[in-house]
């Protein structure tokens, strides 16, 4: 990648940790998915990346909730931007993560690269807000990415450390892994890589070559990620998943905020957002097909 290519601007719609008692703006029903999907594509973005809820809020892992949402957003805004679901999660057989991709038949799936611990820190406090290790050992990596190939779907590879940087030549040796790669340095979670821009670099000088790449920060420190990413030829992903504050410290009123301050960026830096077509091509995802009845 160079900065002459268009850059992907994917948005995290919603994740599954933060409510709305932390930010009014995160959308529950297939409705307000739907509504957010418009702001996202009005201002830019060309993917999106889905956690599923219920109505009320919950995270749900349900083909009917991933396949409401879908919809809703496809009614909405046709095929003007690529669909992203999550399969990271933490107590859900992969079986099942398997059973709504299959149902649903999202473009795109994200895939953790590694396990690790996962830790939310509080200096204030002097202690850890939550805790957990986050277990995605190599045969659950593995029956994910058969499945992807088998439905067509294109893995993007989500990576919190160099290690899981690392973790990918192996898959590629052993055939289950198909290139050209998409793949996503996260950065900022407490227990994967420090939210530096060196250490971004030093991450994607360890992504295979001919891969797309970008670049996932969480917490206010994804403004100062986004840059760096964009200055080094890379794209980028924002949203209400990842931080819920624009860069002068004021809540996101919306995705499309987001969304629309990270294309100001890209153009500021002289680069320029993909469009949907364009994203197809660089990320080499297939076009679209209808789920099966």
């Amino acid at each position: 990648m160079s900065l002459d290519d268009p850059v992907v601007i994917t948005c995290s719609i919603s994740g599954t940790i933060a409510n709305r008692e932390q930010c009014p703006a995160i959308p529950y029903t297939p409705a307000e998915y739907a509504a957010e999907a418009r702001r996202i594509v009005d201002e830019g973005g060309v993917m999106i990346h889905i956690h599923a809820r219920k109505p009320d809020g919950t995270p749900s892992y349900e083909i009917e909730d991933f396949a409401a949402i879908t919809e809703a957003i496809r009614a909405e805004v046709g095929d003007a931007v690529i669909v992203n679901y999550s399969t990271g999660t933490i107590g859900v057989p992969v079986a099942k993560r398997i059973e709504y991709l299959r149902a649903c038949r999202p473009e795109v799936a994200a895939l953790n690269m590694g396990s690790m611990n996962y830790a939310k820190y509080s200096r204030s406090r002097k202690e850890f807000v939550f805790q957990m290790v986050f277990a995605n050992p190599f045969e659950e990596i593995i029956e994910l990415l058969q499945a992807m190939n088998e439905l067509h779907i294109k893995p993007e590879h989500e990576c919190f450390d160099i290690g899981h940087v690392g973790s990918l030549a192996p898959l590629i040796d052993m055939g289950v892994l198909k290139t050209p790669l998409h793949v996503d340095c996260v950065m900022g979670v407490v227990g994967g890589i420090p939210p530096t821009a060196r250490n971004l670099a030093a991450m994607v000088e360890n992504i295979p070559d001919g891969s797309h790449w970008g670049v996932i920060g969480i917490s206010r420190d994804q403004w100062m990620l986004v840059a760096a990413a964009l200055t080094l030829g890379g794209s980028i992903r924002v949203g209400l998943e990842d931080n819920l504050y624009l860069p002068g410290g004021e809540m996101a009123s919306s995705n499309g905020e987001l969304i629309a301050k990270a294309r100001q960026l890209t153009e500021d830096l002289g680069r320029r957002p993909a469009t949907v077509q364009e994203a197809r091509e660089m990320l080499n995802v297939a076009q679209r097909v209808e789920s099966p009845a």
